[in-house]
């Protein structure tokens, strides 16, 4: 592709420089200032060149038009990822970071035609089976839950301690998981996200996933791993382990990324910290702020196009990865020029198309309840430092706060139900220390339940 002759240079710090056109997506100079690096990509025309991690090439799709187009076109633009040539060629790394988001799983993410609405419907009708009031309640509880155990210490960090549990112990509760089950799925997609031993993390998921699933055939539950295992799509059991991954995996990253980067926005913004009681049409208005500006999933939708495309005059060839970067997409200056309004569907941070967010519902309700949740309980609440200090976790496809550093009025803490304070033997004391912190929670909120 032939280079403009009034191209601007990449941003300062970006690898671009010294590794020739494809703009890496991975390091932190890109989660640092993503929008600097959209803006110089957008020099490329619709889709601009990247590596999503070493030897990773792939399209970014920066055009809302042109987005749309590939969202919306299935018969041209496949997902099914056993189309992508380098991994088939062996030209991508076994160990490589995106292979676990990209590489094909027999579910509906990577599904395409007949065999995507068969999962999709699986999904979508058993997602749909899930009562908001029953939803919005257990939301609160697990809020409740939270911050009472950071709320008398006066401070907390709002990703780790917050906005990382919530979606983990409400999926837990409407995916039917006993308290073993439970801990592992907990301990699994913790490691993942947080990159600590993902080989080790993926096989507890796993083994865990297959055991729910196990477990819901012989003994079914008002929850939606039995009401897909009961639909008439009559998913196997491989099909049911993958489906429920992503759904689980998936699903808690964009919610937890959405809670976070909404309490930025109401606890550093002008905007919405000169209103008072950050609550109701305020914390809605937040979460679309988010999904315009800082979609949680800021670069996927992975597609292989069937064969070469004109894509308004770059070639993708068949084959290759095509990404859309949402975010990009999102604050196109064609689309801000022609008056684009923040309406809530106009966004693309659900995705478009036939692969659109199925959960989209839940994961709104979800957050809007944890956020009200936590400024009704702790009025007070503020950042703890600068909103310039915060930093973003590398990463080519989502877009995720570090940490959020608060501070607030120590909440009294309620007295402990006598079977709570009652002594545990020295031993057990030993054991529940020993436990990874992210692996009994599940365990310690079911006993706050109790008590």
């Amino acid at each position: 592709m032939q280079t403009p002759p009034d191209f601007q240079p990449p941003p300062p710090g970006c690898p671009a420089h010294d590794s020739g056109q494809s703009v890496p997506l991975y390091g932190p100079e890109f989660a640092a200032a993503p929008e600097t690096y959209y803006s110089y990509m957008r020099q490329f025309g619709p889709s601009a060149p990247v590596e999503l991690a070493p030897g990773v090439e792939a399209e970014l799709v920066t055009d809302y038009t042109e987005a749309l187009r590939v969202l919306q076109n299935p018969k041209t633009f496949a997902r099914d990822s056993r189309r992508w040539n380098a991994l088939n060629e062996g030209r991508i790394p076994a160990d490589s970071p995106v292979v676990g988001m990209m590489a094909y799983r027999p579910n509906l993410l990577f599904s395409d035609g007949a065999e995507h609405m068969r999962l999709r419907q699986a999904a979508t009708d058993s997602l749909a089976k899930v009562d908001s009031h029953r939803l919005g309640r257990h939301v609160d509880q697990v809020a409740s839950y939270l911050i009472d155990q950071f709320g008398a210490k006066g401070r907390a960090d709002l990703v780790a301690d917050y906005a990382q549990q919530v979606p983990l112990l409400v999926f837990n509760d409407l995916f039917g998981c006993t308290e073993d089950i439970g801990n592992r799925l907990v301990f699994g997609i913790s490691g993942i996200f947080d990159g600590i031993d993902v080989e080790k993390s993926q096989e507890v998921l796993i083994g865990a996933l297959a055991e729910l699933v196990e477990l819901k055939r012989t003994h079914p539950g008002d929850d939606i791993t039995s009401w897909m295992m009961q639909h008439p799509s009559a998913l196997s059991t491989e099909e049911m382990i993958h489906q429920v991954f992503p759904m689980i995996a998936a699903g808690t990253e964009p919610v937890q990324n959405m809670i976070s980067s909404a309490l930025r926005l109401l606890l550093s913004d002008d905007k919405y910290a000169d209103s008072q009681g950050m609550a109701g049409l305020l914390v809605e208005d937040a979460l679309n702020d988010v999904l315009w500006n800082y979609p949680p999933m800021a670069n996927y939708g992975v597609h292989y196009p069937v064969h070469d495309v004109d894509l308004a005059g770059i070639t993708l060839k068949a084959g290759d990865p095509v990404v859309i970067s949402y975010a990009a997409a999102n604050t196109d200056p064609a689309l801000v020029g022609n008056g684009r309004t923040m309406s809530k569907r106009a966004h693309l941070g659900w995705g478009a198309g036939p692969h659109v967010c199925p959960a989209k519902d839940p994961a709104t309700l979800i957050s809007l309840r944890a956020i009200e949740k936590l400024l009704n309980t702790l009025p007070d609440i503020d950042l703890a430092v600068p909103v310039e200090s915060l930093t973003w976790r590398p990463g080519p496809f989502h877009r995720a706060l570090t940490s959020l550093p608060a501070r607030f009025t120590p909440a009294r803490q309620a007295p402990r139900p006598a079977a709570q304070a009652a002594a545990a033997p020295a031993e057990a004391q030993a054991q529940a220390q020993a436990k990874p912190k992210a692996a009994s929670r599940w365990s310690s909120f079911l006993n706050w339940l109790k008590a």
